[in-house]
């Protein structure tokens, strides 16, 4: 179906989404979509010299949770995705990778929602310092493949990034 978009109005604009209401036409007909724009982010697998996988035990304000995540972090305006995954991987985790490999890109939720994620593993990680963000509250979490996959099927792992992130890397990128 063609659309013609005929106005867009900004109802919010933060730091780090914007709420537009779209008003829309198609087939002489007159709709609106609401679109929340984000800048994009990146998930990184950290895979440890022994190849366990580098899990985070991540506190969640929105859903007052903590969840069991792979790190994952927010593009800055203009930031090189693969730039954003060392940068999050340190800060969350404390480790840094000499070697940062594209795995894949997905979208977090088409339908509402502009966040493109950009899926990388990180190899050859060395151990640093964590600087967490104000409010962040996250422990390490290393694991097995074998052992994430059943949190997985258990329902431990509810984190939709994580899930789809893990299920790739098990199924076509596992050494």
């Amino acid at each position: 179906m063609d659309f013609e978009l005929i106005e867009k109005q900004v109802i919010y604009d933060g730091d780090r989404i914007r709420l537009e209401l779209h008003h829309l036409m198609a087939d002489e007909q007159r709709y609106r979509k609401e679109v929340v724009v984000h800048p994009g982010a990146v998930v990184i697998v950290p895979v440890l010299e022994d190849g366990r996988i580098l899990l985070i035990r991540h506190r969640r304000y929105a859903i007052n949770q903590v969840l069991i995540e792979l790190p994952a972090g927010t593009l800055e305006k203009n930031e090189d995705p693969m730039n954003c995954a060392g940068r999050e991987l340190l800060e969350e985790t404390g480790y840094l990778a000499r070697r940062l490999k594209p795995m894949m890109s997905m979208y977090a939720s088409p339908g509402v929602l502009t966040e493109k994620m950009y899926v990388f593993i990180a190899y050859d990680l060395q151990r640093r310092e964590q600087v967490l963000d104000l409010g962040e509250d996250i422990e390490l979490l290393p694991v097995l493949l074998e052992e994430a996959s059943e949190m997985i099927r258990t329902g431990e792992i509810q984190d939709a990034k994580t899930i789809a992130s893990l299920m790739y890397y098990e199924r076509f990128c596992q050494r």
